[in-house]
């Protein structure tokens, strides 16, 4: 009597009925109390359900694929303009689609377009939760990112969802980690990839040395390959990580921005540069960047020239919710 009072929802489960089951059936307690309801006793042997999952998955088509790219793109450009607070809930849900349909896909053919389709999406909510201050939710989708890319057997993938996730250790206080990390992540590239993940590559190893005091010289040297490598032009877009973007425009931004981590004065005309071309829609990348050049002005003892640029930056990190821009600028306050 019990068993149909379970099933049928009419009574819950005690705590002294669900320790037998459990043992009885193999079961775990959320899969006995599952949405408080007995259905979720596996009372069946469940190969009905598994192949219907599988049959769904196995289903996925191109043109599935890239609806849900599609959605990745659109939750990227929201990001940009708006910030990430509040998309928590829609790439929670994109995420975990991507991810059961990559779960029950059985054959090569139909994993690998949904593995990238997860990467570029894992990846996006990572950097998403970097710059909600979420540092361990970060981790684990970096992880999800890198377990994704593998599955895909997409060295270019892996290389870059490694050094995006050393920037979890830099933000963490182990930018010397963060390093050893991205040269990782060269070394797992190759010579595959484009030239502009390599640049961009460089350019990250760049950044995390300016955090090590001890590697100012290693981090000239990257930042000069980097410019070295960055095909010429106005192309931004990588051909394969569709969340990269670098042109030379971009990579002066970043050159002044590690110039300026590293004190240096030279800073202010990369930057001053950046600031011209930047496009108007990364509303993030443009709060970042009077960042850089508030440090910038603070290391030539400029002040009101500083302040001026925290203000700016502190009123566009406010409009995207970057808990990441906003740490920033207030640390550069504090030595005002």
């Amino acid at each position: 009597m019990y068993v149909s009072e379970w099933e049928n929802g009419k009574r819950t489960i005690s705590d002294r009925y669900a320790e037998i089951l459990r043992r009885l059936l193999g079961a775990t307690d959320a899969e006995l109390r599952g949405g408080g309801n007995a259905a979720a006793v596996p009372m069946t042997d469940g190969y009905d359900e598994l192949l219907s999952r599988i049959d769904s998955a196995s289903s996925v088509s191109e043109s599935m694929v890239a609806t849900l790219n599609d959605q990745t793109e659109l939750l990227r450009t929201m990001d940009r303009q708006m910030g990430a607070s509040g998309l928590v809930d829609q790439m929670t849900g994109h995420l975990a689609r991507l991810e059961d349909a990559l779960n029950f896909a059985v054959l090569p053919s139909a994993r690998r377009p949904v593995a990238l389709a997860l990467v570029g999406a894992s990846t996006l909510a990572a950097w998403q939760a970097i710059d909600s201050g979420a540092i361990e939710r970060a981790w684990r989708h970096y992880e999800l990112a890198k377990r994704a890319a593998r599955d895909a057997e997409s060295p270019t993938h892996l290389a870059h969802a490694m050094a995006e996730q050393a920037y979890v250790l830099c933000e963490a206080g182990r930018p010397a980690l963060g390093v050893e990390l991205v040269r990782d992540a060269h070394r797992i590239l190759g010579t595959s990839g484009s030239a502009r993940l390599r640049a961009w590559l460089y350019a990250a190893e760049a950044e995390l040395c300016a955090h090590v005091s001890e590697l100012e010289d290693d981090c000239r040297r990257a930042l000069d390959a980097a410019m070295a490598t960055i095909p010429p032009g106005s192309e931004e877009r990588d051909p394969d990580v569709a969340s990269l973007f670098l042109n030379t425009a971009h990579l002066s931004r970043w050159q002044g921005n590690v110039l300026a981590l590293l004190g240096d004065g030279d800073a202010v005309t990369s930057l001053y540069d950046a600031l011209k071309v930047v496009d108007p829609t990364f509303v993030r990348a443009k709060a970042g960047l009077h960042t850089d050049l508030a440090q910038a002005h603070l290391a030539r003892a400029e002040y009101d020239d500083a302040n001026t640029h925290l203000k700016q930056a502190r009123l566009l990190a406010s409009r995207t919710g970057s808990v990441r821009q906003r740490r920033r600028v207030d640390l550069l306050s504090e030595r005002l």
